[in-house]
Order: C-alpha cells, then structure tokens, then sequence
C-alpha cells in the first residue's frame, strides 16, 4: 500500500495492565529519517533502512551506525525493507509507485549500489521482502490486474523473476503493508504473508498443489500454490489489518509438529485502538483465535526472542510482551532510569534491533525480558 503517513508519538495508557519492566537502550544513528527496515545477521551485525534514501550498517552490535551512501539515483527513495546476508552483503528495497520500487544490493559494505530490479508494472507497489534461505528471496507487492504481485531471486537478490503461483488472486480493495518489512514471513517450509484494507483480512500460505493422480509419487515435482485464511484482526479500512506476522514450528518428543502463528496489526491511523491487534494460531494459520488480553494499540511489528520464548511487539503508542505464545500481551514499561518515551515510537524490530520514527534505534537488553 501506499506509504504511510507519519504518526505523533502518543502517550499509553497502561495503567489498567501489569508491566514488565526493562526496555531498550537508544543508540545514535545520527540521521532523523523514519526508518522501517531493519535485519540482524548476527554476530553484531545489523543493515537498517528508511526515508529519503537512509541506509544503516552496523557491525559492532550497534555501537556505531555507519550512514552509506544511497544507490546513484535513489537519493529520495523510501527503503522500506533491507535483507541483511552479512557484513558486507545487503538487499534493499523501496517502496513507491511503479519505477519507485526498487530493489539495490552491495557486496562491499555499501561503498557501491546495483540497481538489480524495478516494479515491472506502472501502477505497481513493493511492501515487503523475505530471504527465506541463504540464495532464496521473495518480494511481496500489492494486487495488479486482481492478483498479489509476488517475485522471487534464487541468487541472494542479484537477478529476479515473477513466481506466478496460482492463489494468489485478490479482490477489490485488497493490499499488504509496507509497514516494517515483516508481513511476509517463512516458518518452516510454508511461507505467509498478511493483508488488509478495505475487505477482510486474510493471511496468505502456501502449500505443494499436487494433482490427485500423482499423490503418492513422491518423484513427481508439485508447484507451489497459495491459499488463505481470515484472522480476528481489524478491517474494513484503507489503514486496518495484518501488518506483520511471525511464527514457530516445533515438533514434540511423540514426532507431532505443529506451526504457531502470530499476527499483529490494528489501524495505524488509530494507533491507541487496540480492537483487532493481535491473533493467533496453532495449525498453521487454518483456524485463528483473537488474542484474550490485546497489545495497547496499532502494532506494526512482531517477533520471537528464542532464548527466553518472550514474543515482542512494537507500535507507535508502545511495546508488549506475550509469555504464552500470543494469547496475552502486557506494556513492556520503562525502567526507573529509561526516558518516559522508550516504549514508543517503533516501526519495525529484528531482535535485538528496532528503529522507528526520526532516527531512533535500540537495542534490547539482555535481561528485559526476564520475568
């Protein structure tokens, strides 16, 4: 969807719920874009992205951002979402109408640009991409001629192709959002992705579409095709549904496996309308519940922080934390000694990483999250 206007920063009204207390630790970007693409790639190394062509790297953890230089000609673009493969090596994306969406990568720490894709389609519009293995990336756009716009590189993003897959068709008023880079996502072997706008919400899956006759060959190659299914979320509105969605795929010590998802969104320009924020489910996105205790607002973002099992969501009006796979979220609070305002202000998060609106970036600290 088209980009989003910029939110005030609103207070939280978090007193009707426990907190749990620790929070981030800000760190100087030394930029004042509105960043919303953020990747960690581990061992201290994280790519960051924004308005008016801002790209970020860090590779000590985030003590020191280094501001690139922005591709020839992509100056004024809006980075929406960045793939980080290592400490040399980045993807990005822009967001925009048409030519505006654009696809660059480096493999020299940002000290050169290839411009490797561009929207093939006029009225087109990029939201989100997703490198799924160490050579795979897909990118998410919005329905042209009734049908989502998925592409796909198998080269880590040097060349890109359309994945014309069948279930992908959408109707009127339907979109993603390019909110946080995080509404597509892979969980095991099954990729999804969640909408919204202006009908109900769906999040879309893939699945192998296998003809009937040739089930039981398993030499028999079967495409990929998608279909979908309607969470509890808002809707029914240019600015409400999915916008980020994540996941678990754990197998028991009896040998049954089981995908846990998680989405988040609400109406972006109601940040403090916490109706419709969050769902979730525990088959694979067939049958979705609502969340019994909602996050504080509008959530543009969503993640599982493995070590402590703690999920984390990031809005405008603030963070929660969910210590039993979705079903209940609480305010992440400031500690005594944090800013009033460290809740806030988020866009997007790749632990232990989130950024948001005029620059700012934390990290999380280690013992946030404990209980």
């Amino acid at each position: 969807m088209p980009p989003l206007r910029v939110l005030s920063l609103l207070s939280a009204a978090l007193c009707l719920a426990p907190f749990a207390f620790g929070q981030f630790d800000l760190e100087d970007s030394h930029v004042t874009a509105s960043l919303r693409g953020i990747d960690s790639a581990g061992n201290d190394v994280a790519w960051a992205s924004g308005s008016g062509g801002t790209i970020l790297r860090t590779v000590d953890g985030g003590q020191l951002w280094q501001i690139c230089v922005a591709p020839k000609g992509g100056e004024k673009l809006d980075f929406r979402g960045v793939q980080a493969l290592d400490a040399n090596t980045a993807v990005i994306m822009s967001s925009g109408k048409g030519e505006l969406s654009r696809v660059y990568k480096t493999t020299d720490a940002c000290k050169t640009w290839s411009l490797v894709f561009t929207d093939p389609d006029p009225d087109g519009f990029f939201d989100t991409m997703r490198r799924v293995t160490s050579r795979q990336i897909y990118l998410l756009g919005d329905p042209v001629n009734g049908k989502f716009a998925m592409f796909l590189s198998q080269d880590a993003g040097s060349t890109w192709f359309i994945a014309d897959d069948p279930g992908l068709d959408a109707q009127g008023g339907d979109g993603a959002f390019a909110a946080s880079n995080t509404s597509l996502a892979a969980v095991g072997a099954t990729l999804y992705f969640g909408t919204g706008g202006t009908n109900a919400p769906h999040v879309y899956s893939t699945h192998a579409a296998c003809p009937a006759s040739t089930a039981a060959n398993t030499e028999v190659y079967c495409p990929m095709a998608w279909g979908k299914s309607d969470p509890p979320m808002a809707s029914h509105s240019p600015a409400a549904g999915v916008f980020s969605l994540a996941g678990r795929f754990e197998t028991s010590a009896s040998g049954r496996s089981r995908t846990l998802l998680i989405t988040v969104g609400g109406t972006y320009d109601k940040p403090e309308e916490s109706q419709g924020s969050a769902a979730t489910s525990s088959d694979g996105g067939k049958t979705w519940l609502p969340a019994a205790t909602l996050p504080g607002g509008y959530r543009s973002a969503v993640a599982l922080e493995r070590r402590s099992g703690v999920w984390i969501t990031v809005g405008t009006n603030g963070t929660d934390v969910s210590r039993d796979d979705g079903r209940n979220w609480k305010p992440l609070a400031p500690a005594a000694t944090d800013p009033a305002d460290v809740a806030k202000g988020w866009n997007a998060i790749s632990l232990p990483f989130v950024v948001g609106a005029k620059g700012r970036i934390g990290k999380l600290r280690a013992d946030a999250l404990k209980p």
